[in-house]
């Protein structure tokens, strides 16, 4: 069976067959959204738990595992009076909420933390189960459950917050899903607002929307299920898939409701014009979905876990998009009829030319100046790109406004901003340093000299009281590992009580073992979230690098929040490189099989490939040398790169195949002409509702989500009005027949050269 006769067959079934298939779609919405989980109870925001297991911040963390007191999931009570000191009584009420919180599900442990030396805070340590580290409903329960104690055992005067790693977590969960729910429904109303005036219909906007709404309400479960397999879910698809499924998902349903109308317009009834109208543009969708599907799997390749989740959850998402709006838009087609266009029904011969066929003439009677004028504008912007620099994590991690976004606050305020994240610097020996504690000084000072670290705590002033290394030596010789000693110096031991907290609190910084040091630093660069904390790491590395070699350790290693930033935008660089050949090949194989060329495929590639450049250029103007940013994140040129190329394809099948119908019964430079006049409308109409959704992503977030839903958004509309208006047209009427080598249209097509 031919691929027109498929989809003829599928347009007959889902007409024929139309109460069905609309019954059994709203079935599988109704069954996904209830039995399966939500997609913000699944979503892990640590980009470095992302990362390879060769990367050096992973590896460095893992020497640090022995001296980590806390689990996988953590959190920490932070107390603060709004009165001066805390009061006995404020101290005693933080005392019964570290007692409540223990004896809570899934809190395995509740510790003494610090007190602030104005005496105003004091924390607490929290570990939590591990079967809660991922987020969910559990987890989620357990932090209200200990804010809910905190709130009801807490003194007039004093406030106390829950922050740490679990809880900013829950915290981002809920803030995404929110942010969700608000590009949902603004998407929803702009995509509306568009289609009603590209309609001058009420119900066809609906109508034209709802597939995609249907698509969404099941591949959110779908997707959140995945995780069962394997998939990582972040924040960052739970936006993007909305966008995306929303956006193709209108994009597939104006191909075939804009073919469906200009079936009426020629005289066609009503179910005939449905099934021509699959028969006619289902081809051009399926392509479209399978070059989208495409370069998403091509993501699994990636050395970055986050890409490897987001491909094929998003996958997932256009697959859904695919065979709802081939099956269930038809057979909601079907059901309506022509009343989908009211008031303005269409009538016979109503279709007209328009400014689209205009645009298209003059396009094909000056091929030469579109090609220049459209090459010299994607250049042009895409000089942008000299000002690239990628930028760190968003500074913090907690959401603005939030419970634990409050306690960093406070942390920040009373304990300084060593408090909110410290980079790790750590040596391993292959002889323990009891032996020559000396080294401990020896590497603070080369630290130090390096003018990279602002503050360095230590083993030799782990507890605020310095101890000399030949203490250290000495004590190390009469107590054993400090990680053994009680809380309380035992009655048989006759040691200045100071001197005996200071050697116990070694053991923050050096393994029993004694082969394992730590440094915890605060870097000059700034926050260990920002650009200038990532740019640093390399400088970083090579100075710790130079240490260890001065000091003899065997292995050294930089940990925490920048070096995995750094690390990540390193792994994303190697994987755009590394995966970028693999969507151009995949991209113009898929052309080649549905455009029947060798040809046509190179230069649609290339074109989109410019469009590309151009869109991240003008990202970067606008980012980096209007709003002064330091840096553009490490996810935007690759997100951007595939999103780009496999959308901007969406385009290139439809207008291709339009061309190629037309080609067979005009001379190539009317069927530019013919073909742009019928599709423009489309083309123009998908290329405003798939950046608008990507623009309203922007609009609603913030920080990388944002630079991505702006960068997509250039890319989109660069793509509909530059590339498709442009380019594609006027390089076609230039190749002439050699568009669909080695296939022959007609003598006649062909004879236009």
């Amino acid at each position: 069976m031919s691929s027109v006769n498929l989809f003829a067959a599928i347009g007959r079934f889902s007409v024929r067959r139309r109460w069905l298939a609309v019954s059994f779609w709203i079935f599988m919405a109704l069954a996904a959204t209830t039995l399966l989980p939500t997609l913000g109870s699944v979503v892990n925001n640590d980009n470095t738990a992302f990362l390879p297991l060769s990367s050096p911040s992973v590896h460095a963390q893992t020497l640090l595992n022995p001296l980590l007191s806390s689990g996988p999931a953590s959190g920490l009570l932070v107390a603060a009076s709004e009165e001066g000191p805390l009061s006995r009584v404020g101290q005693a009420s933080f005392d019964r909420i570290e007692q409540a919180t223990g004896h809570l599900p899934y809190v395995t442990g509740v510790s003494p933390g610090l007190v602030s030396a104005d005496g105003e805070s004091r924390t607490a340590n929290v570990d939590f189960s591990s079967a809660i580290a991922g987020g969910g409903k559990q987890a989620t329960t357990t932090v209200q459950q200990i804010r809910s104690v905190a709130d009801s055992l807490a003194t007039p005067g004093v406030q106390v917050y829950l922050t740490g790693s679990l809880p900013e977590y829950v915290d981002q969960q809920e803030a995404g899903g929110r942010t969700a729910n608000r590009v949902a429904i603004f998407s929803g109303i702009f995509i509306l607002l568009l289609l009603l005036v590209a309609f001058r219909s009420t119900l066809a906007p609906f109508i034209t929307l709802a597939p995609a709404a249907l698509a969404l309400a099941i591949a959110s479960p779908v997707v959140a299920e995945s995780t069962k397999i394997g998939i990582q879910i972040s924040s960052l698809l739970q936006l993007l898939l909305t966008a995306l499924v929303l956006g193709a998902g209108t994009d597939y349903g104006l191909f075939l409701i804009f073919r469906y109308r200009e079936n009426l317009q020629r005289g066609l009834e009503p179910r005939d014009a449905i099934v021509s109208a699959v028969e006619q543009v289902g081809e051009s969708v399926a392509f479209s979905a399978a070059t989208v599907i495409a370069a998403l799997l091509t993501l699994l390749f990636a050395s970055f876990g986050l890409y490897r989740g987001v491909g094929p959850g998003l996958a997932i998402g256009i697959a859904l998009v695919l065979l709802i709006e081939l099956t269930f838009f038809p057979a909601l087609l079907a059901i309506l009829g022509r009343s989908v266009f009211w008031p303005s029904l269409p009538r016979v011969g109503g279709a007209s030319t328009g400014r689209w066929g205009t645009i298209a003439a003059r396009v094909s009677t000056r091929p030469v100046l579109a090609v220049i004028g459209g090459v010299a504008l994607c250049s042009l912007l895409a000089c942008g790109l000299f000002g690239y620099a990628p930028s760190g994590f968003n500074p913090g991690g907690a959401i603005p406004g939030s419970n634990s976004d409050d306690g960093l606050a406070v942390l920040e305020q009373h304990f300084g901003e060593s408090a909110l994240g410290t980079t790790d610097v750590v040596f391993q020996f292959r002889s323990p340093v009891w032996n020559d504690p000396h080294v401990l000084l020896l590497a603070e000072d080369a630290l130090f000299s390096s003018a990279h670290f602002s503050s360095i705590d230590g083993a030799l002033d782990a507890s605020g009281i310095p101890i000399s290394p030949t203490s250290v030596q000495q004590l190390h010789h009469v107590l054993g590992p400090p990680q053994s000693l009680p809380a309380d110096e035992p009655a048989d031991v006759d040691i200045d009580p100071v001197l005996y907290d200071a050697y116990r609190s070694t053991g923050q910084y050096i393994t029993s073992d004694g082969r394992t040091i730590l440094y915890k630093t605060t870097l000059q660069a700034g926050s260990p979230g920002s650009t200038a904390a990532l740019q640093a790491i390399p400088g970083i590395r090579s100075s710790v690098a130079h240490v260890a070699s001065l000091i003899g350790a065997s292995v050294n290693g930089v940990a925490g929040e920048a070096a995995g930033a750094a690390d990540v935008a390193a792994v994303s660089r190697n994987d755009i490189f590394r995966i970028a050949p693999v969507v151009l090949v995949i991209l113009a194989l898929i052309l080649a099989i549905v455009l029947r060329s060798l040809f046509a495929p190179i230069y649609l590639v290339l074109s989109v490939v410019l469009s590309y450049l151009a869109s991240l250029g003008l990202t970067v103007i606008l980012f980096v040398d209007l709003e002064g940013q330091l840096g553009i994140n490490f996810t935007l040129p690759f997100f951007m790169f595939v999103f780009i190329m496999a959308l901007g394809e969406d385009y290139n099948i439809l207008v291709m195949n339009r061309i190629r119908e037309e080609a067979t019964r005009s001379p190539l430079r009317v069927a530019v002409a013919d073909a742009l006049s019928v599709t423009g409308t489309t083309v123009t109409s998908a290329g405003l509702v798939l950046a608008g959704t990507f623009a309203v992503l922007a609009i609603t977030t913030a920080g990388q989500i944002r630079q991505i839903g702006t960068g997509l958004a250039f890319g989109i509309l660069l793509d509909t009005f530059v590339v498709r208006t442009l380019l594609v047209p006027s390089t076609a009427v230039l190749l002439g027949r050699w568009n669909w080598w080695p296939s022959d249209i007609t003598p006649r097509a062909a004879a236009d050269r």
